[in-house]
Order: C-alpha cells, then sequence, then structure tokens
C-alpha cells in the first residue's frame, strides 16, 4: 500500500500570501484615485497660471435691449466662439445707490421695483449658458448712459482688476469708460471712448482731447504688455470708412469749427485720428486687425453701420479695435469683425458688431 507524504517545505521558502482580486482591484482603485487627483491638481494649478488667448469685444448699444429681444442668437454666437474674455461697452444699466446717494458703480442698480426687475432679467440671463462659466466685473454710470463690463472664464482670474487710467484704488471713472484686467502676461483693457461731438463745448472737442492726452500717458507708463479694446471711437485711416469724403465733409446743422481738423464726422476728424496714430506709435502698439487684414473690404471691414432707413444707409465705420502691444504681434492668429451688410447682419440688434481677437 503507498502512502503519501506532503513534502515538509525548508524554512523561508514559504510563499507570501498573495491579496485576493478583490482586494488587489481595490488597492489599485485607490492607487488611481491618487493619480488622477493628482493630475487634477496639477491640471488646476495649470489653468491658474494660464493666460486668456481667446478675447472678444461688442458695443451693445443697451445690454438690458439686447437680453430682451437677441440674446438667443448672441448666446449662441459666444458659445460657438467661446472666448476667454468678452468685454462690452454701452452697457447703459445704472449704478446701485438710491436718489441722491453715493453710487456704487460695481452694482447694478436695484432700489426700485423697476430696477429689480430689470437687474433680475440681466442676471437670469447671465446665469445660463455660455455666461454662466464667467465671471463680470461692472463699471457703471449713474444714469442709463455708458457703462462696461468684463466677463472672463472663471477658471482664468486674472491678478488684479481696476477701473480707471491711473489703476489705483477703487475709483471708476467718469461713465464706467474703463476696464483693467492684470494677468500674469499682459493687461486687457476694455473702453468706451467719448464721442468727439461736433462743436468747441465742454462735452465735446475738450472732453475728447483730454481722454486721448490721458490715454497718451496711460500706454507711455504701463509696466506689461496691452491688449486694448473696445469702441475706441475713432476711424483711424480712410481704409476704415466705407465713404471717406462723406465722412471728413460731414456737418451738423451747418457748423464748421474754427480749426479744420476738427471738421468731419465725429470719429474722422484729422485731430483724432492723429492723436490716435501718435498714441499707438508712442505706446509701440499696433492695430490688430490691419495687421492681418491690408485690403479694404467693403462688405464686412467695418464695425459700425448706419441705420439701413435714413442718410447714414451703408455708410459705415471701424471703430471697435484690438490695439496689441508689439511684443505680442507675433501671436496675433485671427482678428475678425463678425457682421457685415447695410442689413446689419451679425450685429445682434446693436449698430455696431462683435470683434474677435485670438493668440498662439
Amino acid at each position: 500500500m503507498k502512502r503519501f507524504f506532503k513534502p515538509i517545505e525548508k524554512e523561508g521558502s514559504a510563499k507570501k500570501p498573495s491579496l485576493s482580486s478583490d482586494c488587489a482591484s481595490t488597492a489599485k482603485t485607490e492607487a488611481d484615485e491618487v493619480a488622477l487627483s493628482e493630475n487634477e491638481n496639477e491640471n488646476e494649478k495649470e489653468k491658474e497660471k494660464k493666460d486668456p488667448l481667446k478675447f472678444l469685444t461688442w458695443n451693445a448699444n443697451s445690454l438690458l435691449l439686447r437680453i430682451k429681444n437677441d440674446w438667443s442668437h448672441f448666446s449662441s454666437f459666444v458659445e460657438t466662439l467661446d472666448p476667454d474674455v468678452i468685454c462690452i461697452q454701452e452697457v447703459r444699466i445704472p449704478a446701485a445707490g438710491a436718489k441722491g446717494a453715493p453710487k456704487n458703480p460695481s452694482e447694478l442698480k436695484d432700489d426700485t421695483s423697476a430696477s429689480r426687475e430689470e437687474k433680475q432679467t440681466v442676471m437670469r440671463a447671465l446665469s445660463s449658458v455660455p455666461f454662466k462659466e464667467y465671471r463680470v466685473w461692472w463699471s457703471l454710470s449713474n444714469s442709463k448712459y455708458g457703462g462696461t463690463a468684463m466677463f472672463i472664464k472663471k477658471h482664468l482670474q486674472p491678478k488684479k482688476v481696476s477701473f480707471c487710467l491711473d489703476r489705483t484704488g477703487s475709483k471708476h471713472e467718469q461713465d464706467g469708460r474703463v476696464i483693467i484686467a492684470e494677468f500674469e502676461s499682459y493687461l486687457v483693457m476694455n473702453t468706451y471712448a467719448p464721442n468727439n461731438g461736433w462743436k468747441e463745448e465742454e462735452n465735446s472737442f475738450p472732453r475728447r482731447r483730454k481722454w486721448d492726452k490721458r490715454m497718451l500717458e496711460f500706454v507711455q507708463c504701463i509696466d506689461k504688455p496691452l491688449i486694448w479694446c473696445g469702441d475706441l471711437n475713432v476711424s483711424h485711416e480712410d481704409i476704415d470708412v466705407s465713404h471717406p469724403d462723406f465722412f471728413s465733409s460731414a456737418k451738423l446743422n451747418g457748423y464748421v469749427p474754427p480749426n479744420k481738423e476738427d471738421c468731419g464726422q465725429p470719429g474722422f476728424t484729422l485731430a483724432e485720428r492723429r492723436r490716435f496714430g501718435n498714441i499707438l506709435t508712442q505706446g509701440k502698439l499696433i492695430d490688430a486687425y490691419r495687421f492681418l487684414h491690408k485690403e479694404k473690404d467693403v462688405d464686412s471691414g467695418f464695425s459700425w453701420s448706419g441705420h439701413p432707413i435714413g442718410k447714414y444707409r451703408g455708410k459705415r465705420m471701424r471703430i471697435d479695435y484690438f490695439i496689441v502691444s508689439e511684443q505680442l504681434k507675433e501671436r496675433i492668429i485671427a482678428c475678425e469683425i463678425h457682421g457685415h451688410g447695410i442689413e446689419r447682419e451679425g450685429f445682434y440688434g446693436s449698430d455696431h458688431c462683435p470683434v474677435s481677437l485670438k493668440l498662439s
């Protein structure tokens, strides 16, 4: 009869018990989760460091009216373009603060039933796709005039936001004309420049001269490259208007200014155009659109268009810009004007159309 003996294993030769498949799977899952968490943290850190690369500017000619009438189309446009920063001019929403009380230009007015309803309309629109992905800063006027807004993707928050050309404290420019966001590599400035007007009076020529002087001083003293956008209310060269002769000879009620350089359509007088050119030269700045588009485009090369009915029908100007420091010009991939035609297709109800910029 055969006997079977189990051989005695030598000391130290025993195999270590293996983990069960369930335990091994759990350990692997936990390790994967740790690695994934670390990767997510790294991605978040990278996002925090990242500067915006895609920009959009638009004079809405009353943001509230656009929300009430044209918002779905503009929302679809923004969702498709997916800009990192959106700059709006002529918001035309009053600043917070009761009648006779100090105003808060960073907050929308809501001290009356009508203003509360308007604020709710705006906030509902901005809480929907795609605008809920952005944080918004406001610089508002005391009345339904002027005002600017800047929307920035939430993962691209700036180091500092200021509201005046001297970039100090919480001061806002009169009429909410300026928002400046500082990022790691450059400044992004949204401005609604004052219209030159037609006459040598306090709210026309002198106001615009003062603005241009301050803008010249600003671009000469900044410590970072600049991306400057908005309604700059000037057409720099003949190529930037549809009818140069019409605009250069335009008058209001037959009035002729004493200085010939102040004659013509506001935004196309020689005085304004020369001052603007000097700002670009002294600030070492370039016009991003004209850098890429050298020829005149009679259909799509203008950001403002006159009313389809009346003497300005078919008359157009390029007064909305992206101006960038020369150090950034090789990074310009695209700068486009997104409206065209006499009937203002792609203007979304405003008399201005959006303009976009993309950097590498």
